[in-house]
């Protein structure tokens, strides 16, 4: 039996100009998280190898130009209809508010995408660099707090062997000569996901055999971690020789790159004996042809993009019903003692007012959302008040020495803007659960709608410097202080943002 080759141009011009459309319409369906993705790579230093993502996948293509010629699409309309359950994912992240979730999903309908139109043998086939598409989401910030805690973890078992006297509660290093604090910039994330990018992208570019892939991967993974441990414990060590904790941390982030960067070096001369020569390139039977392949293309192309935008046309509708909130009287916040109030600023959806205590300057916030508005949308509100957004390293803890009938509010302080606030919100007229829990809740009402309108309660202290440890208690203390003096705020919101005229 022989083997039939197809010409030496595998694409021809139709098809990639059909693809090339779905991906057009698939980015303008999905353009808000197109935008979001690029803004996180702009302004976190976490992410910014993101850029590099698509030529690193373009190269990982044309290194199996060999493969691929002789190759011919194959458009397959069944598996476009694929779309549809990716595009119920995506409505399902998007009615939880994970961003995260929306954008992979968004990826996972490119790759319906380049399955329908190119066929399953040319996807297969450039399976590799398709896949390495998924550093283009910026996820892994969840880890997070681990990589902290494992840290200082390191740090702490070094300090014990160098016999050098410490004390290490959480993410608080103590050291006679100062206190280091193992902060989000300094968890070793940046390193971590820069570095798992690149071990994904060396493995697949020098080593054929899944073992040797997966080892690679998983030390680039173990390696930065454990790493970052011992700059920690460098760090330490230093402003221990120095005899000062400050002089130690100065220009710490730009000694982890240089660090970082020989670590890198060493992984890859460590993995160069294993390298495996590409796999020979065999000749490709021609695809089956049941019509030309451009229409055939352009057809499966159109059901994929319409299978994907049913996820957004689902919350385009929703979202058009809902109504802004409208508060006719809103309940007047109570001065504590030795404070003095300035007058309200209230709208149809906020009241503002600012408070001075004992020299301290409260900004007390009340926000009325939408009843089908989704937990983003109060996430966003919180973490712009409070300068999440401006901020690199930000503390969350449960505001300490609030009553009972004031509800869990949570304290978080944040580094340059350095800000000290208060946070809680309330949902179907009780406080807001956390987590997952909370954002399933909020997904709910968005979809069948609620007899409460959701709040948001921030108090904010904007300070021109970080204060020492005795201040920050006292205006943490001030802080619950004025919460308290509200009594069962939650019970009142709950009067004020319910009644017929909100129901759905």
């Amino acid at each position: 039996m022989s083997v039939t080759t197809a010409p030496t141009r595998s694409l021809t011009a139709p098809v990639p100009l059909v693809l090339g459309g779905g991906l057009v319409a698939l980015m303008m369906l999905f353009w808000p998280e197109c935008r979001a993705a690029v803004s996180v790579w702009i302004a976190s230093t976490a992410y910014g190898h993101c850029f590099l993502v698509v030529p690193m996948a373009l190269y990982l293509a044309w290194e199996r130009r060999d493969a691929l010629s002789g190759m011919v699409p194959a458009p397959d309309i069944h598996f476009a209809f694929l779309a549809v359950p990716g595009a119920l994912v995506w409505f399902v992240a998007e009615r939880l508010g994970i961003m995260e979730g929306r954008q992979l999903a968004a990826l996972g309908l490119v790759e319906v995408l380049f399955l329908t139109v190119l066929g399953w043998r040319l996807f297969r086939a450039l399976l590799a660099p398709l896949v390495f598409l998924v550093f283009l989401v910026p996820f892994g910030a969840f880890v997070t707090p681990v990589l902290q805690m494992v840290t200082a973890h390191i740090t702490e078992i070094g300090l014990n062997v160098l016999r050098i006297p410490n004390y290490v509660t959480d993410f608080v290093i103590e050291i006679p000569e100062g206190v280091f604090y193992v902060a989000e910039a300094c968890a070793g994330l940046r390193f971590l996901i820069a570095a798992v990018a690149f071990g994904v992208f060396y493995a697949l570019l020098n080593y054929r055999s899944p073992g040797r892939r997966i080892a690679f991967i998983a030390a680039s993974i173990v390696v930065p971690i454990f790493a970052n441990g011992l700059r920690a414990l460098g760090i330490v060590v230093l402003g221990h020789v120095l005899g000062s904790a400050e002089a130690a941390v100065a220009d710490h982030i730009i000694y982890g790159w240089v660090f970082f960067s020989i670590v890198m070096v060493m992984l890859v001369l460590a993995g160069m004996p294993f390298r495996e020569a590409p796999a020979p390139a065999l000749p490709q039977p021609t695809a089956p042809r049941s019509g030309p392949a451009g229409t055939r293309a352009a057809l499966a192309c159109a059901v994929a993009v319409i299978g994907a935008a049913l996820g957004p046309v689902a919350a385009f509708a929703l979202d058009r019903r809902q109504t802004p909130p409208a508060v006719a009287l809103w309940p007047a916040l109570v001065s504590p003692p030795g404070c003095s109030a300035e007058a309200a600023e209230p709208t149809a959806s906020t009241v503002t007012q600012v408070f001075t205590c004992e020299g301290i300057v409260f900004t007390a916030t009340i926000e009325a959302f939408p009843i089908r508005a989704k937990s983003d949308a109060l996430i966003r509100a919180r973490r712009s008040r409070s300068g999440e957004m401006l901020s690199d390293d930000a503390e969350f803890h449960p505001l300490p020495g609030t009553a009972p009938a004031a509800g869990p509010w949570l304290e978080i302080t944040t580094i340059d803007p350095y800000r000290i606030s208060a946070a809680a919100a309330w949902v179907d007229g009780a406080p807001q659960q956390g987590g997952l829990r909370g954002r399933v809740q909020q997904a709910r009402n968005s979809v069948l709608g609620s007899a409460y309108a959701p709040a948001l309660a921030t108090i904010v202290t904007d300070l021109p410097r970080r204060v020492s440890p005795v201040e920050q208690a006292r205006i943490v203390g001030r802080l619950t202080e004025f919460v308290n003096a509200q009594g069962d705020l939650g019970t009142t919101l709950a009067q004020v943002l319910s009644g017929p005229a909100r129901r759905p």
